[in-house]
């Protein structure tokens, strides 16, 4: 976690361009080895855990009651998620958000590290029987959750996981009804 905070310290003090590997280690108080010893790439150091949110969504999927629509799985899903975070993690999303939106390679990242959690959540519906289209629907419907349940914490004063439990699962309902009303 040293390295992701010195990497958000960094980004958002001189902005990514500017920010460097040897940077981010020594504000870390660490060495360039170790940082590549956790990290191939500084890209890497700021989309930490991508892999271990991927797993939490799927087992919160997998782990919803039997009778669970394909959305409540999903919510199950973001639950789980949301149990993960720290209050630490609450400030790292604006910055994280500025840095992304000024730099096309972080958005490419952003984008394949998104497609990756839409998989997983869609792989752990279909093992739950749900067919595609739904459980592609359902599973980008519960990433974009993610993406703006988690702005909208990381914008607002209570860095308590439990918010941000609040925050995915009112996005999810946001965006349901919003697809409702598309028809």
């Amino acid at each position: 976690m040293r390295l992701v905070s010195a990497a958000v310290e960094l980004c958002a003090e001189q902005g990514y361009d500017a920010t460097t590997v040897p940077q981010i280690a020594e504000r870390a108080g660490l060495t360039r080895a170790t940082f590549f010893r956790h990290f191939p790439d500084k890209r890497e150091v700021l989309f930490a855990g991508q892999a271990a949110h991927a797993e939490l969504l799927a087992a919160g999927v997998a782990e919803a009651p039997a009778d669970a629509s394909p959305l409540a799985a999903v919510a199950c899903g973001l639950g789980r998620l949301a149990g993960s975070f720290s209050p630490e993690q609450h400030g790292f999303g604006v910055t994280l958000a500025t840095a992304v939106a000024a730099s096309p390679e972080l958005q490419e990242r952003d984008a394949a590290k998104s497609a990756g959690l839409v998989v997983a959540v869609r792989d752990a519906l279909a093992a739950r029987g749900v067919a595609d289209p739904g459980a592609h629907l359902a599973a980008e419907l519960g990433v974009l959750a993610v993406k703006t349940g988690y702005a909208a914490w990381s914008r607002g004063d209570d860095d308590d996981p439990a918010a941000l439990a609040a925050h995915l699962t009112s996005a999810l309902a946001d965006l349901h009804a919003a697809s409702r009303a598309l028809t």
